[in-house]
């Protein structure tokens, strides 16, 4: 699976993160590999206005693991909003269970974080929540399910994540494994043009 998708970021020509471990070492697909797969990877080609938008919303999905539907009532949600349109759509987006658990350093991976969250092993304020989307708030509190620290997929992570650093809108605590939501999402680095996306769903 991450074989596939890191082909997509050679096709995009960008580092996606999509496995963070790998995309911040030497090993990471776009230095190893950093024309675009097929056997005219190495040629040059002219990317039109709408084929650049469409890279940008590509880069935007295989990042967040979202689908058209759920990218189009994003981008329809963040337009009735009265905040700049782009920046509420990587709200809207950071604020998704899935990428809060990868951000708290509960998964490697938002692939990962989808699994874990899914198959029930994480707790939002008190109650289980196996919906990948769910969208967090401020004040929520994100823990892992008691009965399901002991599993693989969370193997020696308290010692993993002493020296861990969540983004500034999250706190942690890495003895209580508990992670809080403190403000909306704000200062992220982005491998993509949210702007051409928006302009892309305007038409």
């Amino acid at each position: 699976m991450f074989k596939i998708k890191e082909k997509k970021e050679r096709s995009l020509g960008a580092r996606l993160f999509i496995k963070p471990e790998r995309c911040n070492s030497p090993k990471c697909v776009m230095i190893r590999r950093p024309t675009r797969p097929g056997v005219h990877g190495k040629r040059r080609r002219t990317v039109s206005e709408f084929g650049g938008q469409l890279q940008e919303k590509q880069k935007i999905r295989f990042t967040y693991g979202i689908g058209e539907r759920q990218m189009a009532n994003i981008f329809q949600e963040a337009a009735k909003n009265t905040g700049v349109t782009g920046e509420v759509v990587i709200q809207l987006l950071e604020r998704r269970l899935d990428n809060v658990v990868t951000r708290l350093g509960f998964a490697p991976s938002r692939s990962v974080a989808r699994q874990i969250v899914g198959h029930g092993h994480i707790v939002v304020n008190g109650r289980r929540t196996t919906v990948p989307s769910y969208r967090v708030h401020p004040n929520d509190i994100i823990t892992i399910r008691p009965e399901s620290r002991n599993h693989s997929a969370f193997k020696d992570l308290q010692e993993r994540l002493k020296q861990y650093e969540a983004p500034v809108w999250l706190r942690f605590d890495p003895d209580k494994l508990e992670g809080q939501v403190v403000g909306l999402p704000k200062d992220f680095e982005m491998s993509f043009d949210v702007g051409l996306v928006v302009d892309y769903y305007s038409k």
